[in-house]
């Protein structure tokens, strides 16, 4: 598998995105502002993350997708990892990641990736998003605040 920036050419792969973030909306606001990384294996995109700088020395890991098809390979960590990896590299000092509080897998790779939770956004999921989301029979309300020291 290799891991790439997008090209100028190329658009970010909003379905795969999708996976992670059900609001187009803001899919394409932070892809304007951040950049897109993409898993290929064979050709084909299996895979992408979006980096997005938010403060001075910070950047935050806005989207993970994996295809449904590659879920459950160790694609993910291996993306989030490459972030790790990127912003390091950048000079950031500081990543960061949200997921939901009904995220519970994505809670366990985050914390394992060497993430820490440092915090509960209260209602960000109802205050940010028209439709109600519900995962593993849970209401994704609160968004888990992690982050890491690079």
């Amino acid at each position: 598998m290799i891991i790439r920036n997008e090209s100028l050419s190329e658009k970010a792969p909003r379905s795969l995105l999708l996976l992670a973030d059900p609001s187009l909306e803001l899919i394409e606001d932070y892809l304007k502002r951040g950049d897109c990384y993409l898993a290929e294996i064979d050709g084909k995109v299996v895979g992408a993350y979006v980096l997005l700088p938010t403060r001075p020395q910070t950047v935050e890991l806005v989207n993970v997708a994996v295809t449904e098809e590659e879920q459950g390979k160790g694609i993910g960590k291996r993306l989030v990892m490459d972030a790790i990896d990127k912003a390091r590299a950048a000079g950031y000092k500081t990543i960061e990641i949200g997921t939901g509080n009904s995220s519970i897998g994505q809670l366990a790779l985050y914390q394992k990736c060497g993430f820490r939770i440092i915090g509960v956004d209260h209602d960000f999921f109802i205050r940010h998003y028209k439709d109600e989301i519900y995962e593993n029979g849970i209401q994704c309300r609160d968004m888990i605040r992690l982050s890491q020291d690079l």
